[in-house]
């Protein structure tokens, strides 16, 4: 069986190679018993591994279920995995077989495994090493053949060092380690994920399949896809309900893409050691405020040479006279003369040194600009569009940021008329 015969056999869509590898992995893997640990983000469709290595394993023909670890009180974790004798708690009014016991010869899906209290833990250790296990309120050893599975999208390492998860278990668990890629991580699948979902629900709802334009495409591939595949699938189902159009332009597809504070930059670590995404914008602001600063101290030294007062000038080499000249028109005025002194260097044959003056006509005094953070951005926006003559897409390359996140400030700023 090949890989895309396991796609076609579990409805899996998709052709990333992080995507392909998984499944390799997992077809690999299920003819022995090892326990496989699946991790990434929540939504990324990790329910579907143990699926496959449990219908290509020879458990195939035994049961199989999955069990969501979270959703499970944790008074009563213990009764539902390993079940319970007659009497041993409160509404405990007979016996009751767990789920290691009820799967016995199949295979069990612990999903959300991270979420499992500290003592739990240690049951399903012992039935990882020796399939051993209690039921709650017995003492009677018995004994079982599952084969485990385990899932999360919690940072097992990060568990462990707080203390929430046993390190043993997780290298029980983590024998062979499966990672799902998160959505934005498997761009040239996005398109195809939506069509597919379109097409079932136009199916399911009885009304035309929606389309997406070229620039509603390149907006749907941009974004950063928090919610995965699970949140594709929800907006898609949205749009194909409420949008009458069913052709649909980067402007309406805005409308149903929430606002994230992720982003594509690089992280900044905050000084508590805690990581924090800032967006494109909290990042442009930072190195403009960093630029504002350098341009006044400029400013400061620069002005303080050439200033009228004699006891503030300084000696400069004649060669750079034109560097000085430069900045200083840049930041007093174009026509500005200034005075400089020129510091001959030492001679043997004179101490003397041979000032050259102008005067100044005017002192100029520098004001400090306004720099709202608003107007600079909207400033740097028109700026970029005007140079790559209205093209948006040149324009977000330009300035750093993705299509989407320019659309989005077009719309704030009131900008978003006809693309060029």
């Amino acid at each position: 069986m090949t890989i895309q015969d396991i796609k076609l056999r579990f409805g899996i869509i998709g052709s990333s190679p992080a995507l392909e590898r998984d499944i390799d992995i997992a077809m690999q893997v299920a003819p022995t018993d090892l326990s496989v640990l699946i991790t990434g983000e929540s939504g990324t469709g990790k329910e579907v591994f143990p699926q496959i290595i449990h219908q290509l394993s020879a458990r195939k023909h035994g049961p199989y279920i999955a069990v969501n670890c979270g959703a499970i009180p944790e008074g009563t974790i213990d009764s539902e995995l390993f079940g319970h004798e007659k009497g041993s708690f409160t509404g405990a009014h007979e016996a009751r077989k767990g789920y290691f016991e009820g799967v016995n010869g199949g295979s069990i899906f612990l999903d959300e495994v991270a979420e499992m209290p500290i003592a739990t833990q240690a049951r399903l250790l012992r039935v990882l090493e020796s399939g051993e296990f209690m039921k709650v309120g017995s003492s009677k050893v018995l004994k079982t053949d599952v084969r485990i599975i385990a899932a999360t999208n919690v940072n097992i390492q990060q568990a462990i060092e707080k203390g929430k998860f046993r390190e043993d278990l997780y290298y029980r668990l983590n024998t062979v380690p499966i990672l799902v890629p998160p959505l934005r991580d498997r761009k040239q699948d996005i398109h195809l994920l939506f069509r597919k979902f379109a097409t079932d629900f136009a199916a399911k709802y009885r009304m035309p399949v929606v389309k997406l334009d070229p620039e509603a495409e390149g907006l749907l591939t941009d974004y950063y896809w928090q919610g995965n595949v699970r949140q594709l699938k929800n907006i898609t189902e949205q749009i194909s309900v409420i949008e009458k159009a069913r052709e649909i332009n980067a402007s309406t597809l805005l409308k149903y893409l929430p606002q994230h504070s992720a982003s594509t930059l690089p992280m900044v670590i905050k000084g508590d050691g805690q990581g924090a995404d800032f967006s494109e914008r909290d990042i442009l602001y930072k190195v403009l405020f960093d630029m504002k600063k350098d341009l006044t101290d400029l400013k400061k030294v620069v002005l303080g040479l050439v200033d009228n007062n004699p006891g503030q000038n300084r000696g400069f080499e004649p060669e750079n006279e034109q560097i000085i000249k430069k900045i200083y028109q840049e930041i007093g005025g174009e026509h500005t003369p200034i005075r400089l002194d020129y510091a001959q260097p030492p001679s043997h044959k004179t101490k003397q040194h041979q000032p050259v003056a102008v005067e100044p006509q005017t002192h100029v005094l520098v004001e400090e600009p306004s720099l709202s953070l608003h107007e600079v951005e909207q400033e740097m926006i028109k700026k970029a569009l005007i140079k790559h003559e209205g093209k948006r897409k040149n324009a977000a390359q330009e300035l750093g940021i993705s299509e989407r996140t320019l659309y989005r400030k077009l719309h704030e700023y009131g900008l978003d008329g006809p693309e060029k």
